[in-house]
């Protein structure tokens, strides 16, 4: 699964860090990033419902199936 944080839209709430912590984190100034070697999310359970509760829509799932 390919995870895109579109870092334009992105405005530091942590819900995915919250959701998934395993897999997001937030940078030095708050916005969200993806902890290194995690850029797949290699499994988590906790992906959809980080990118779902993102309350800006900035992380975006490509290639998963349900």
């Amino acid at each position: 699964m390919d995870i895109d944080i579109d870092k334009d839209a992105c405005i530091g709430a942590g819900q995915c860090a919250l959701a998934a912590p395993a897999v997001f984190t937030q940078d030095d100034d708050g916005y969200s990033t993806l902890l290194p070697g995690r850029e797949d999310g290699e499994g988590d359970p906790m992906i959809r419902e980080a990118a779902r509760a993102c309350p800006v829509g900035a992380i975006t799932l490509r290639g998963a199936t349900d």
